[in-house]
């Protein structure tokens, strides 16, 4: 940071702490975040619609389905040049690498995660990338906001409050559901639902609307007024739609991480772009409404048009019109969405999985209606409203996140009469999903390396703690051939510490001699040179391993052993001690400074 930059920052902090208090000074930044997350998103649309509007100019719009074999690749290309000249740092998926941020790196998010996603996401779905915006949007709009109180030095509490605010501003944004967009940040960043982080959410929810709407008029992703109410005598349909979206979501789960752990057998970065720019082409010019976001398949299903929204399919072109063939179409799509959305991840393309989520419900949703409508057992359903709860029932499953599904379904489609079946709907997906997929793909690998933030604060202050600040390493290590005169006058003598770690000739830890092991044959001279470390050494405790076990962990370890101080293994060598009162003591600070 220049000087004088630096000076002004410098003066504005000191009239900030005269004139300003913290909560106002708060409420200020989470404007202005969400203004700035709002701004991000925006552009993230427009420029991902103008690459679209390139591509399908006059210039190659004859020859555009063909173009669906090289339009992925040269994407993909473009964005791995990006990544390896630009940004020369890996971009994660967006929401797990800011849970990441949150969880172990005290909110603290690298600066070329501004704009990592803002040139990257827009070429990987503008060229035909089966993936949304959503995660990109929430990753740009986190960065600024962790930058943001970077730049103002506010605590972490606030930083993270900060971050919840710019992912909540990046989702009222992008759907102009602010409501939802709240509780969105509230489930999957796990933020306090209180006054104090609630109020600036709702200013930066309402400030990121404000801006779409200042930028992008009342034009909505997907609108759509309600037209048929909801009937009881579908209750039973609505059920077997909850069972259906809730096996659909644990296929697209189980699909997601099969096809990123293929593709991680290539070590080579072209290989994978390649191989999976080659499949998305295929898929693409099969299924053309595989082709990026989605959001026109779904809009011509909740209007009743399946024929756009199908497009052209290859081959099919002059079949007659059977509503079956329409049911298997859609079907294929449904199964293909996921696919889609993973290679194109796995092959190096940069987004989100939240919207190829909606579209994979509401098709999924259309075919349940148009089977029961045709079935010719005299049933008839509403195919818009079904298009509508399935969009539900995945999210609630895919996302683990029934709430935030629920009302963002109920908020951009004005549907608040549908809330008794997106209730129903969404609660039998969550408890079938959970029930095969203990976590949701954004957390999965989190929770697995016990990373994950949750609604538990005793466990999330356990998870913060870094280990290598509470590690003390300043022992002196003891041989076994070491005999007792040595132990005084080379240990002993020379360490304020009671605990001795004994080591082999490759510092492997083989046991522990403490100073009451020695007390009372310390001065026995006659001793010195007979008794040896080997004869006087005992086993640990317990053991901390230093690459897999928690702070949570090493707790437990501490109440069941009963010990004040435990020593740490790391790549299976002796590395130090971690003592009961420090761990404690770092305990208490992390609790007072996220939740001060």
């Amino acid at each position: 940071m220049p000087t004088q930059l630096k000076s002004i920052l410098r003066k504005f902090l000191i009239w900030k702490y005269k004139y300003i208090s913290e909560r106002q000074f708060i409420y200020i930044l989470s404007i202005l975040v969400g203004l700035l997350a709002g701004l991000g998103t925006v552009a993230l649309k427009n420029i991902t619609h103008l690459i679209k509007e390139l591509l399908e100019g006059k210039f190659i719009k004859e020859i555009h389905n063909t173009l669906y074999f090289i339009f992925p690749i040269i994407g993909l290309f473009i964005v791995h040049l990006l990544v390896k000249y630009v940004v020369k740092r890996k971009i994660n998926h967006g929401i797990p690498s800011t849970l990441f941020s949150i969880s172990k790196q005290n909110g603290i998010i690298e600066r070329y995660k501004m704009y990592a996603s803002l040139i990257t996401a827009p070429i990987t779905v503008g060229f035909g990338g089966s993936v949304g915006l959503q995660g990109p949007a929430v990753s740009t709009g986190a960065a600024l906001g962790s930058n943001l109180a970077q730049f103002f030095h506010m605590n972490t509490k606030t930083r993270m409050l900060l971050i919840g605010c710019a992912s909540a501003g990046a989702m009222a944004s992008m759907f102009k559901a602010p409501i939802a967009a709240i509780i969105f940040a509230i489930e999957i960043f796990s933020l306090d639902i209180a006054f104090t982080s609630l109020v600036p959410l709702l200013l930066a929810s309402v400030s990121a609307v404000v801006t779409s709407y200042f930028f992008q008029g009342t034009d909505v992703l997907f609108s759509f007024d309600l037209q048929d109410e909801f009937q009881i005598n579908d209750l039973f349909f609505y059920v077997v739609l909850g069972i259906g979206t809730g096996l659909a979501s644990v296929y697209f789960s189980k699909i997601y991480f099969s096809i990123l752990k293929f593709f991680n057998k290539f070590t080579s970065p072209i290989k994978k772009l390649i191989i999976g720019g080659l499949a998305i082409g295929v898929m693409l010019y099969f299924i053309p409404p595989l082709f990026g976001e989605g959001y026109g398949l779904i809009n011509n299903l909740l209007h009743g048009d399946h024929k756009a929204a199908i497009g052209n399919v290859p081959f099919l072109e002059n079949l007659p019109e059977n509503i079956w063939v329409i049911i298997g179409l859609l079907i294929g799509i449904t199964i293909f969405k996921a696919i889609a959305m993973t290679v194109t991840f796995a092959a190096g393309g940069v987004g989100g999985v939240f919207i190829p989520t909606l579209v994979m419900g509401s098709v999924l949703g259309n075919v349940f209606a148009k089977i029961i409508n045709n079935i010719g057992l005299g049933f008839h359903v509403s195919e818009s409203n079904f298009t509508l709860i399935g969009m539900t029932g995945l999210m609630a499953g895919v996302l683990h996140a029934p709430l935030t599904a629920i009302f963002l379904i109920a908020e951009i489609t004005g549907g608040y009469e549908l809330f008794v079946p997106l209730m129903l709907v969404s609660a039998i997906s969550f408890a079938i999903t959970r029930y095969f997929v203990s976590n949701s793909i954004y957390t999965l690998e989190l929770a697995k390396r016990g990373e994950l933030i949750t609604h538990n604060k005793d466990k999330n202050v356990l998870m913060m703690l870094n280990l290598d600040k509470i590690i003390e390493t300043n022992f002196i290590s003891l041989k076994p051939g070491m005999t007792l005169g040595e132990i005084v006058n080379n240990a002993v003598a020379k360490s304020d510490r009671n605990h001795f770690p004994v080591v082999n000739d490759n510092n492997e830890f083989l046991g522990i001699l403490t100073l009451n092991d020695i007390r009372s044959i310390m001065f026995d001279k006659n001793l010195y040179e007979t008794v040896k470390v080997s004869s006087l050494m005992h086993s640990a405790s317990d053991i901390i391993y230093y690459e897999k076990d928690s702070a949570e962990e090493i707790l437990n370890k501490f109440k069941s052993c009963g010990a004040w101080n435990l020593v740490v293994i790391k790549n299976g060598k002796y590395f130090g001690f971690i003592s009961k009162s420090r761990l404690l003591t770092a305990y208490r600070r992390k609790l007072i400074d996220v939740t001060a």
